[in-house]
């Protein structure tokens, strides 16, 4: 089994989430925050979310607060934000921090995979990575790239599931 699928979260509601239930889907994994600038993008990810999941396409949300600290709420603030403000039915983990000796275990692994440019931390809320139907890691995608330039990569991703 792919290191991935051994890697685990809970939900926002408290719930576990299992990796190996995401086997043969391709994931997309974002850090996300409430109050960033780059807040806007939990949108197109509902957008993606809306037009990929019956195809195979897993989005999972880990709000952190380790950025200008822009994810103060508690989980149930971060729902309902999430919920009201953007639609978001997308699963959300509970928060978590991505760097640091705190770091959850996913970010580690993923950090490791696919180094960042100049350094392996995360350098700001919406980091994107996507995650082949194996489980292998295929890409990182900066913050400040919008959730519809993956679209193109997401749509090859999930052929290769049906190849």
């Amino acid at each position: 089994m792919h290191k991935f699928y051994q890697l685990s979260t809970t939900s926002l509601q408290g719930q576990p989430i299992n990796f190996s239930d995401f086997e043969g889907k391709v994931v997309l994994i974002v850090n996300t925050a409430s109050e960033c600038g780059f807040t806007y993008q939990y949108e197109s990810l509902q957008a993606l979310h809306n037009k990929y999941a019956s195809q195979g396409l897993v989005i999972l949300g880990f709000p952190c607060n380790q950025f200008g600290q822009q994810e103060p709420g508690d989980a149930t603030q971060i729902e309902q934000g999430c919920l009201i403000n953007y639609g978001v039915s997308f699963l959300m983990s509970a928060k978590v921090d991505v760097n640091g000796e705190h770091a959850h275990p996913i970010f580690r692994y993923l950090k490791s995979a696919l180094p960042g440019f100049l350094t392996r931390k995360i350098k700001w809320n919406f980091t994107k990575f996507l995650i082949a139907a194996d489980g292998t890691p295929i890409k990182r995608y900066a913050p400040f790239t919008k959730p519809e330039k993956l679209e193109i990569t997401i749509q090859k991703a999930l052929k290769n599931i049906t190849a």
